[in-house]
């Protein structure tokens, strides 16, 4: 009785270690240019996107699709910088709470 009774408390533990992250994650931001800085796209960690920034040359320099494919670019870019920076952050996470690196989960 008393093992399920400590089960419940290392989730509950856990489950508040993760609300924890989690807020954290949404303050935390990262940055990807492309075209050179003409399109900057600043992603949070909990993978949305905070800001995106348009050099107004970029509307200039050329067709429609141009400017499409640097915002697409970008995006992607910022996405997976949030990505990252959400893996590491729950390794250490796991790390600290003494729990291994499950492979296949991404983190």
């Amino acid at each position: 009785m008393t093992n399920i009774l400590k089960m419940i408390k290392d989730a509950a533990g856990m489950q508040k270690n993760m609300k924890k992250l989690q807020s954290q994650l949404r303050a935390k931001t990262v940055e990807f240019s492309s075209g050179n800085g003409m399109v900057t796209v600043t992603a949070r960690g909990d993978a949305s996107i905070a800001a995106i920034r348009i050099d107004p040359k970029a509307m200039q320099a050329g067709p429609p699709a141009a400017l499409e494919k640097l915002l697409l670019t970008a995006v992607e870019g910022a996405l997976e910088a949030a990505k990252k920076m959400s893996a590491n952050d729950m390794k250490g996470m796991m790390a600290d709470m003494g729990l291994p690196n499950i492979p296949g989960l991404g983190i």
